[in-house]
């Protein structure tokens, strides 16, 4: 990747990092059965969406507006899960998705009779295991959730009214967030013990995200196994719908130095942001990676990473380098695809990063450029 011909900030796709998450994912789809299902809240650059269709069993959605996207862009399998669905929205929904994922019992007694002879109607359950240890904000069973229905509160609506989930065809679960097999292993026993009648009576059943199955140390024979085990025994068809996994350690994030603060320590202003051009930064939060650098006390020459917004405290970290940065040198962010283009905004009035593919042959070409009318056009 040449950095000279990069105007910055850009977020650069991999695009042979890319196929090879995808290469692994239709590996995984054709020794397990499961739909592989494209986790669009995580990655929506659709300029790819034909690519990845090439390879895997389609979207899934968390709203109208991801759905028409992965409708209209990718034309396959076609899911969505939302905690409630606007009256105003729900016939479109319908219309355009092959499963419709309810959060709650209510959901489904309002919604059911109009929709399901028209698509596929589903169910989350909230098995109440946490297998999470870190970042207790993405940990869907944590007490108190507001996603899924727990056993005790399924039972007290069928007590009521047994025919309640008549129409469902489906059960969906989602508990991990960047883990691996053995998590879900752990999961899915606890679902099998709390749903496993209710689950006797489905169609398919969707193991949700956070399936970390492109990472290096990811124990894909296990999930596998987990998979297959869990079809022949319950006779359904399994979905996975990984985020990260698709285009994991596929994209970065270049910038370039714009000036360098000397205040007891040096501090690099650079005209990318955390608050604005990669959010989980601050949110999380977490270092990201950075090419050819390493951590504060590593290295020789020693920098802290800011932006040029009027945020006390959009610092993106603490780094070490081999050599002296200068104004106009450009850093490269790794792993920038995910959770990044669809979280991006422009606090402060800051652009946008354009949006560049890295071609196979080294070459870099520009998808979208944006500039003031896009600053401008969400605003009133």
């Amino acid at each position: 990747m040449n950095l000279t011909d990069i105007k910055t900030p850009a977020y650069v796709l991999d695009k042979a990092k890319l196929i090879k998450n995808l290469e692994i994912l239709r590996d995984v789809e054709q020794k397990s059965g499961a739909h592989i299902l494209l986790a669009q809240k995580a990655f929506s650059m659709f300029a790819v969406y034909p690519l990845i269709g090439e390879y895997i069993s389609g979207t899934t959605a968390s709203g109208l507006y991801e759905a028409k996207l992965g409708y209209e862009e990718m034309h396959k399998e076609n899911h969505v899960f939302s905690p409630a669905y606007k009256e105003d929205e729900i016939d479109e929904i319908a219309s355009i998705c092959d499963h419709v994922i309810f959060n709650s019992v209510a959901q489904v007694k309002k919604y059911a009779a109009r929709i399901c002879g028209k698509t596929s109607c589903g169910l989350r359950v909230n098995p109440e295991i946490s297998t999470q240890e870190e970042h207790a904000i993405y940990d869907p069973c944590a007490p108190g959730s507001r996603l899924g229905v727990t056993r005790a509160n399924l039972d007290k609506a069928l007590a009521t009214d047994p025919d309640c989930i008549k129409d469902i065809e489906g059960i969906h679960f989602h508990t991990l967030c960047e883990q691996n097999a053995d998590d879900l292993e752990t999961t899915l026993n606890g679902v099998i013990e709390k749903f496993g009648d209710i689950i006797a009576k489905m169609k398919w059943v969707n193991f949700g995200g956070g399936h970390h199955i492109t990472r290096d140390d990811y124990d894909r024979d296990l999930l596998v196994k987990i998979v297959t085990e869990f079809k022949a025994r319950f006779d359904v068809e399994v979905y996975l719908e990984p985020g990260e996994a698709i285009a994991l350690n596929a994209g970065y994030l270049v910038t370039e130095v714009m000036d360098i603060v000397d205040n007891d320590i040096k501090i690099l202003i650079l005209d990318a942001s955390a608050a604005c051009h990669m959010p989980d930064v601050l949110e999380m939060p977490y270092r990201p990676p950075l090419r050819d650098s390493g951590k504060w006390g590593e290295k020789a020459y020693e920098y802290r990473l800011s932006s040029h917004t009027c945020l006390a405290g959009d610092i993106i970290g603490d780094y070490s380098f081999d050599k002296e940065i200068k104004v106009g040198d450009k850093l490269v962010f790794e792993d920038m695809a995910i959770y990044s283009m669809v979280k991006n905004n422009t606090f402060n009035g800051i652009g946008l990063p354009d949006i560049d593919i890295l071609n196979e042959d080294g070459t870099v070409h520009v998808v979208k450029s944006f500039g003031y009318g896009d600053f401008k056009e969400r605003l009133s």
